[in-house]
């Protein structure tokens, strides 16, 4: 037994403790007095060694010193393994790299639920592999976040007093620089308290030197081959920010609004011919430039062809058109057409032809187009309007209407629908070389029903808009030349000098230059980022030549299309091939009723409170059961579920370590490594519960885990590993083996049984570890440092050997053995017998069974409270038989279990028919209701269901109970005979 472990990885905490009259009086609850006067002779020699100790002492604390795993010394674990070096490849390791980029997290983010899942993911599939012997990189970084971060510097600088429009750019983006410093790395350090295994010399930002020339170079190559543009079309336009925005920036929420029946009236007809529409924003019917009915609407066919005349315009007039696009069902069935501030309206004037009025300035109020209405605030401008068509009779109602509203997922207001002049990229092509690539399997989409959105979303592409209307981000690459039209004549280039000597060259010496105000998308940046952050565009790099293409690209299924799909374009535009072979997706995480968590609903779980309450551990365990592409429902009930599973574990290490030999004792010890549990001979001179546990878990059921887990590591079934492991480590090893083993501990007269049992123990335990510490890295480790011996740390450890032999006849043997025991505890269970009474049987069975369980009838006696003295073993049944309970634990293995030994059974008889009268009178009582019909008529459904199903229960248990009753009289009657 290893009484301090090893003392070279114990806390100085742990050295200030080293009490010998505290650990002789808390031994760990072992009552063994035996075994007192060994742990005395040790404490001496442990002492020394722990005084000796330097290289590890403030990082790992052992079980034999602590009573439970204390979250605070992950931060110390992690930084003992970056500081060793352990995340950095080991290129002298050889076979292909896993490398794996880290999405990049925004610089100005803090922690939340998805980030804990790709960390958790990532994390594993690189501490699997790095264990495989494969040199593992995965590349950290943030995204500067261009919305996002100059929303967060502008709130600073206006509590300060500081507007943005008192600066100039150079001095705002200094401020913006100045945050990034200060509040930057917050994201970062909390990426590291989840344990990820990043390397860390090789952490990127998007706006680095490098990453911004990769950014340049690329806007440069799609410019020279005419897949870069500039155009006026419809984007997503933030009022407030003044900038466009993408579609994945733009969150939807329904909220309650109105629907506002309008008149327009035909122009030349009487009074009577108008035509009403139904709109939800009347502020935008400046801009009609058509009004549009179904071509099969009979109620105004008459009017197709003919103009309306558009409220508040002073007259103008616009045609009377007819469309299959227009829904006869919505409203009134007459659709306005604004091609300026409606997604479908513009698609649809560009199809035939339509003008295109934009009524709406860049700050959202109404332009000069809306005539008596200019300068008024979108919103004030709907509330005079509809005043003011109600006062000419042009009003006709206003109904309450659910509306679908988009709101700026940075800033909150609603997002409007503009055409603005912008940067555009061609997506056909580049798109068609992105859906080839999946078809030829150069790209693996998991799991795989993502192909058809994947397929759907590139085939149905739309250019892409990259400019945004920032002072934060990378500055667009354009220079138009002063004097000179701009949309018709600008410089693309490289640098500023460049740009110069071009427009030079071009318009002569005297030529000025300025630079496009516009910043480029942030997805343009993050689309480069599996190659620009190995060195991309100098393809010479020695990390680009030796780790791309990626390995593996992990994210949430949400982004598949915005960022996954612009990064293999990319990918393959500018190196020929696709940034990563996998692409692995994972689900949004959800409260426990399957809601999205937000702050409205109050049921939002933060990571860094759930680490301080349960651990990092039981977090990442709990976000790894799910399954790829499906959504997690997160409770506290599972965290608190899996923080029992860390302790269950720590517990477990804390009895294997109590039973190892002294580190010193090097004759113990090299006998303990000698047992070669991959060999049959060794095998082979095991018995039965070393035989179950090593020939059947090692040889057979821990074998088959390890090549049941190893074959679901290999396809990314991470639940199903955590699952498999999971039920091995409770279910068979720490509820089985470890009470079996005790009698081979504590009781075997032969020190080779007893050596043989901690060989066991050990060997099996250093492979759990090694099995979960992809999952929960900081408990095994800490485990895995305190066994004596250990030759390297776990996390740079092998991954245990796959393919070794099973003996399915073993199999059987124990499983009989199994069934036996539950039987005897289920029995004990229903006679409430007491825990601490030891109880006679008599097991029945062929002679064959009856060797293999006899032989093991000291565990037997162990795990089941039997009374070792009254433990009978026979081919025919007892004479007792009839007063004995009956069980059957398998096919040909029966025991019989005498009455008397588990109960009084005169006073069990008077319980019973106590409780049987109780249960009969609560039967009457829910019969008599449930035959009542004003009962039945007026209870809700459930609560009538609820009473069925509890008068079945009911029935059940006062059948059950007069069969006890029965079989209890007959034995009495036996008895008295």
């Amino acid at each position: 037994m290893a009484l301090l472990a090893n003392p070279l990885i114990l806390s100085s905490c742990s050295i200030r403790k080293f009490n010998p009259l505290i650990l002789s009086q808390r031994r760990f609850l072992i009552n063994v007095s035996s075994r007192l006067s060994y742990f005395r002779t040790r404490l001496f020699s442990d002492a020394v060694l722990v005084a000796v100790s330097a290289s590890k002492n403030d990082v790992f604390t052992s079980p034999e010193v602590a009573k439970s795993f204390d979250f605070d010394w992950e931060e110390r674990i992690y930084n003992w393994w970056d500081s060793q070096g352990y995340f950095k490849p080991n290129m002298d390791q050889g076979g292909e790299p896993f490398v794996i980029s880290m999405p990049p997290p925004n610089v100005t983010g803090s922690l939340h639920m998805g980030h804990a899942m790709f960390v958790t993911l990532e994390d594993i599939m690189v501490r699997y592999h790095r264990m495989k012997g494969r040199p593992t990189v995965w590349i950290p970084g943030t995204d500067h976040a261009g919305i996002a971060t100059q929303l967060v510097v502008e709130r600073m600088l206006a509590s300060e007093g500081i507007k943005r429009a008192d600066l100039d750019r150079d001095e705002f983006v200094n401020h913006v620089w100045k945050w990034k410093e200060k509040y930057g790395g917050t994201i970062t350090k909390q990426i590291k308290r989840l344990g990820a295994s990043c390397d860390w010399s090789r952490e990127h930002f998007t706006l680095d030197e490098r990453l911004s020339r990769a950014v340049i170079e690329a806007f440069v190559r799609l410019h020279e081959k005419g897949l870069i543009y500039q155009g006026s079309y419809m984007v997503n336009w933030s009022p407030n920010l003044q900038t466009a925005v993408s579609d994945l920036e733009v969150e939807y929420s329904e909220e309650p609004g109105a629907l506002y029946h309008i008149k327009y009236r035909v122009a030349g007809g009487s009074r009577e011919d108008f035509l009403t529409i139904a709109t939800t924003r009347p502020e935008t019917l400046f801009g009609d430039t058509a009004i549009a009915v179904n071509p099969e609407d009979e109620r105004y066919a008459k009017y197709v062809g003919c103009q309306a005349i558009v409220p508040m315009t002073y007259g103008r007039h616009i045609p009377i058109i007819a469309d299959k696009y227009v829904d006869k069902e919505f409203g009134t069935g007459v659709l306005k057409i604004s091609p300026g501030h409606d997604h479908n309206d513009y698609l649809l004037a560009r199809k035939i032809g339509l003008p295109i009025l934009n009524v709406m300035n860049k700050d959202g109020t109404l332009n000069e187009v809306a005539g008596l209405y200019c300068g008024l605030d979108r919103f004030e401008a709907r509330e005079k309007l509809w005043k003011d068509l109600t006062e000419t009779g042009l009003a006709v109602k206003k109904e309450p209407h659910t509306l679908r509203v988009p709101r700026s997922q940075r800033g909150g207001e609603i997002i409007e629908p503009l055409v603005s002049k912008q940067w555009f990229v061609t997506m056909e092509a580049l798109a068609e070389k992105a859906l080839h690539s999946v078809e030829t399997g150069d790209l693996t989409i998991i799991p795989d029903r993502f192909e058809k959105i994947y397929n759907h979303w590139l085939s149905n592409i739309k250019d892409w808009c990259i400019s945004r209307q920032l002072w934060w981000g990378h500055r667009i690459p354009v220079w138009y030349i002063v004097g000179r039209d701009c949309e018709e004549e600008y410089i693309v280039a490289r640098s500023p000098d460049e740009a110069l000597q071009k427009a030079q060259q071009k318009y002569g010496k005297d030529a000025e230059i300025y630079q496009d105000p516009d910043v480029l998308d942030t997805w343009f940046s993050s689309s480069l980022w599996p190659f620009s952050t190995l060195g991309w565009p100098d393809v010479s790099d020695e990390d680009f030549k030796k780790f791309y293409p990626t390995t593996m690209l992990e994210t949430g299924h949400d982004i598949l299309f915005f960022w996954v799909a612009r990064m293999v374009m990319m990918g393959i535009e500018f190196t020929g091939n696709v940034p990563f072979r996998y692409v692995y997706l994972h689900g949004l995480i959800r409260d426990s009723q399957g809601r999205k968590m937000s702050k409205t609903l109050g049921n939002v779980i933060d990571p860094v409170d759930t680490i301080k309450e349960f651990g990092t551990d039981a977090l990442r365990f709990t976000l790894a059961l799910g399954t790829a592409g499906q959504d997690l429902n997160l409770s506290t009930e599972r965290l608190s579920a899996n923080k029992a599973f860390t302790n269950k574990l720590w517990n477990a290490g804390k009895f294997v370590l109590q039973n190892l030999p002294n580190q010193s004792d090097n004759n113990a010890w090299e006998t303990l490594r000698a047992y070669k549990f991959d060999k049959e001979e060794s095998l082979l001179m095991l018995r039965l519960p070393e035989c179950w546990v090593v020939r059947i878990l090692q040889v057979s059921k821990l074998h088959m885990l390890i090549d049941q887990v190893t074959t679901s590591y290999d396809k990314f079934y991470f639940g199903d590993v955590a699952r498999e492991t999971y039920d091995f480590f409770w279910g068979d090893f720490a509820d089985w083996y470890i009470e079996a083993s005790k009698a081979r501990l504590y009781q075997a007269e032969d020190n080779s049984v007893s050596s043989a049992a901690k060989a066991v123990l050990l060997y099996v335990f250093e492979n759990i570890l090694k099995i979960l510490h992809p999952f929960m890295p900081f408990v095994t480790e800490a485990l895995w440092q305190a066994i004596p011996h250990q030759k390297v740390p776990l996390i740079v450890s092998s991954w245990p050997k796959s393919s070794l032999p099973v003996y399915s006849n073993v199999i059987k043997r124990f499983e009989n053995f199994q069934a036996l025991t539950k039987a005897i505890r289920n029995v004990r269970a229903e006679y409430s017998v007491e825990p601490v009474k030891r109880i006679s049987a008599t097991i029945v069975a062929n002679p064959d069974v009856l060797q293999y369980i006899s032989e093991e009838r000291d565990v037997l006696a162990l795990l089941s409270k039997l009374d070792l003295q009254a433990l009978r073993f026979a081919e025919s049944l007892p004479e007792d038989a009839n007063q004995s309970v009956h069980l059957v634990a398998s096919e040909g293995l029966e025991a019989y279990l005498p009455l008397a030994d588990m109960v009084d059974i005169s006073a069990e008889l008077q319980r019973l028919h106590k409780r049987l009268l109780k249960m009969e009178g609560e039967y009457k009582g829910i019969k008599a209701r449930l035959g009542s019909p004003k009962f039945l008529e007026k209870a809700p459904a459930e609560i009538v269901q609820a009473s069925q199903e509890k008068a079945q229960e009911m029935e059940e248990k006062i059948n059950l109970t007069k069969n006890r009753i029965a079989f209890l009289e007959s034995t009495v009657l036996v008895t008295n005979s």
